[in-house]
């Protein structure tokens, strides 16, 4: 009985744990650039977009299909970058647990 009270109690901790890394997830930001700074795109540590900077020299006619390429690359590397703060937070978390290589917990 003594081994399931200390499981319990690990849960619960591990719980307390995610809770509070979802929450400094969510108040992370992360900023994708592209067009070397012409397209800024700043994302939330869950995903949601904050803010978008567009360079004015980039609001030409007839060139919106450039804009909309630098914006979708500004886009996936503020992406890239939530998703590895996310890995990195959840290492931390998961750090010393024996957890097989692979699974994935159910957060993020």
């Amino acid at each position: 009985m003594k081994d399931i009270m200390g499981l319990m109690k690990q849960a619960k901790e591990m719980q307390a744990k995610m809770e509070t890394m979802q929450a400094e997830l969510a108040e992370a930001e992360a900023e994708g650039v592209s067009g070397g700074g012409l397209v800024k795109v700043m994302l939330s540590g869950k995903g949601e977009m904050r803010s978008i900077s567009i360079d004015p020299s980039l609001l030409k006619e007839d060139e919106g299909e450039i804009l909309e390429d630098l914006i979708l690359a500004a886009h996936n590397d503020a992406k890239a970058k939530v998703e590895q703060l996310t890995a990195e937070k959840t290492q931390e978390l998961t750090a010393g647990l024996p957890i097989p290589p692979g699974m994935k917990l159910p957060f993020g």
